[in-house]
């Protein structure tokens, strides 16, 4: 099914990244884009002794809006100059509250594209909105670094398989994006040697050039750092520029814990990330 329709979670501070990466994807793939700009109202401690004053209350709430509203001004002043057909929306959640609100306008999408947390710019939830996104919308989410891209149109792209259900939904999400790619190399990651016959990831390398993709199998056997590092060196060995993968992680009690592959990633991605889970 082609890309028609792409929300992007707005940044509260900083250059956009992901904004701009998915109003260039919008461009080139005549989609429409959805900027989404979060409020996180502030939360009154249960164990406060005394009230908070209302005029505090009140500050804090405009200050919030007032962040999301200057992310959105930003987004369609980008989107104008992009081009591309867009609109922009507001969702106010409470700080370290449900995340319903966010959720509602990301399940009527084809992708949801959100920027990488950013250290120098941290902003609140960024993580827990990630993970929220990613295992409740039931949408591949396109994950932006916060140094951005240099380029809006993966031409070289690498897709992790472990022949998990997971890595199938975020192939067959990315499989418009895998079909203007000029090399897919599909990469499998053997820590421990297997006796099965045939080389690892071939029948998926098969489905994929039937789609007429030019595709190649690596094999990792072995590695001597943990999968999420073993998939960052080989970026930066071969100098992929899109990276497909499925996302990891259970519940327990209410936070979200991420595979110990994907936290790597997130953390520490030069690419974008287009995970499914």
């Amino acid at each position: 099914m082609p890309i028609k329709d792409i929300l992007t979670v707005l940044d509260l501070a900083g250059d956009q990244p992901a904004a701009k990466y998915a109003l260039e994807f919008g461009r080139n793939y005549d989609a429409h884009v959805t900027g989404l700009a979060v409020s996180f109202e502030p939360v009154v401690p249960a164990f406060a002794a005394a009230p908070m004053p209302v005029d505090y209350l009140q500050a804090a709430h405009d200050q919030a809006v007032a962040a999301a509203n200057e992310a959105k001004k930003e987004f369609d002043e980008l989107a104008r100059l992009a081009a591309v057909n867009n609109e922009s929306r507001l969702a106010e959640i409470l700080t370290g509250g449900p995340l319903e609100n966010v959720l509602v306008h990301c399940r009527p999408t084809d992708l949801v594209v959100i920027g990488q947390s950013n250290p120098d710019q941290p902003e609140p939830m960024r993580e827990l909105l990630i993970e929220t996104i990613l295992f409740e919308s039931g949408v591949p989410v396109l994950l932006v670094p916060y140094i951005g891209s240099k380029t809006f149109q993966p031409q070289n792209v690498l897709v992790g398989w472990d022949g998990s259900s997971t890595a199938t939904r975020a192939i067959l999400s990315a499989l418009p994006i895998l079909e203007k790619a000029e090399n897919i190399t599909v990469l499998v990651i053997e820590k421990k040697t297997t006796t099965e016959n045939g080389q690892p990831g071939a029948e998926v390398a098969n489905y994929l050039a039937r789609h007429n993709m030019n595709v190649t199998v690596d094999v990792v056997a072995n590695p001597q750092t943990g999968i999420g590092d073993t998939v960052l060196n080989y970026v930066s060995d071969n100098g992929n520029d899109l990276v497909v993968m499925g996302g990891y992680g259970h519940s327990r009690m209410r936070e979200f814990l991420f595979g110990g592959a994907t936290k790597e990633i997130l953390d520490s991605m030069t690419v974008p990330v287009l995970m499914a889970h």
